[in-house]
């Protein structure tokens, strides 16, 4: 009986060797990517507390002491930036180290794959009942830097409210009007007549146009029994609060346009300053990770197989 040994060609080899290895530096290691962020978490957390205590310190215990609304604001913006892009990095830094990949490019993908995780997890827990769970500190953090927030939402809030007041003028401007009605009151039963006026004059604004002639002389009597006036001083009370009814309504309008304008262009700029630092955040992570590139190892013959 005969055995026959063969030896694989040295080209077959170094290919088979090649292939193996190009397998190992560019296989992906999640547990690096988990682990670098849960250390950008906790990263962030830490930087955000400092500001926190920071921002405390600069609090005084007067008025006059403490910085103006903007400049607290602008400055909770930038650190909770800095501080993203700090844990950013850090956690870039842990993935590219733990992933063992020598090739920088493989390690930086896995800071970058390592920074998205880190951002899912935090719009979950801003979007979703688990952000319970870390309530306390997030809670914190969140309300000493809620002035960042303002980059998006914060700003957009601010508008709305100032836009309210002014809706509220137009659903109902005859607050004013209703006032120098009931002031002026005769007759025998004072609180009946005045009743009658107010009612005849909402009706005035707020019925069927194309009745307003109506509507007008039935205020005009109202108003004239109310305040005991010739019907015509009426009529002519009655042109002035539609005036003012006029200009409160034009001025309700200005405002609501005004505050929506306002709303708008901090919506804009708050979106694209969000994107601008998550693109930064996933630079400073994608950098991270290259940087954490462990060294290659020489070792000799670590690849090498012989094949019998």
């Amino acid at each position: 009986m005969t055995t026959i040994q063969t030896t694989a060609s040295p080209l077959a080899t170094t290919a088979a060797q090649a292939d193996t290895r190009a397998v190992l530096l560019n296989q992906v290691s999640w547990g690096a990517i988990f682990a670098g962020a849960v250390t950008a978490l906790v990263t962030q957390v830490i930087v955000n507390l400092v500001g926190v205590g920071v921002g405390l310190a600069s609090v005084g215990t007067t008025a006059a002491d403490n910085p103006s609304a903007s400049a607290v604001s602008m400055g909770a913006g930038v650190w909770f930036v800095a501080s993203g892009l700090v844990a950013s990095l850090a956690g870039g830094l842990i993935a590219g180290r733990l992933s063992g990949k020598t090739l920088p490019g493989a390690a930086a993908l896995h800071g970058l794959v390592s920074w998205a995780v880190t951002t899912l997890v935090v719009l979950y827990l801003l979007t979703s009942a688990a952000s319970g769970l870390v309530g306390g500190t997030l809670g914190t953090v969140s309300g000493a830097l809620g002035g960042a927030g303002s980059l998006v939402g914060g700003s957009v809030q601010t508008a709305a409210q100032a836009a309210a007041p002014s809706l509220s003028k137009i659903a109902n401007p005859l607050d004013g009007i209703e006032d120098k009605v009931r002031q002026q009151t005769a007759g025998q039963d004072p609180q009946a007549a005045r009743d009658a006026a107010v009612a005849a004059i909402k009706a005035l604004f707020t019925g069927d146009a194309a009745q307003k002639q109506q509507a007008e002389a039935r205020a005009a009597d109202a108003l004239a029994k109310a305040q005991n006036i010739p019907v015509d001083q009426a009529r002519q009370q009655i042109q002035d609060y539609e005036k003012q009814y006029d200009q409160a309504v034009a001025t309700a309008k200005q405002k609501a346009e005004a505050a929506a304008v306002t709303a708008k262009s901090a919506a804009t700029q708050g979106a694209f300053y969000a994107a601008l630092a998550l693109i930064l955040g996933a630079l400073a992570a994608f950098f991270g990770g290259r940087l954490g590139a462990p060294k290659p190892a020489s070792l000799p013959g670590a690849y090498e197989t012989r094949r019998v």
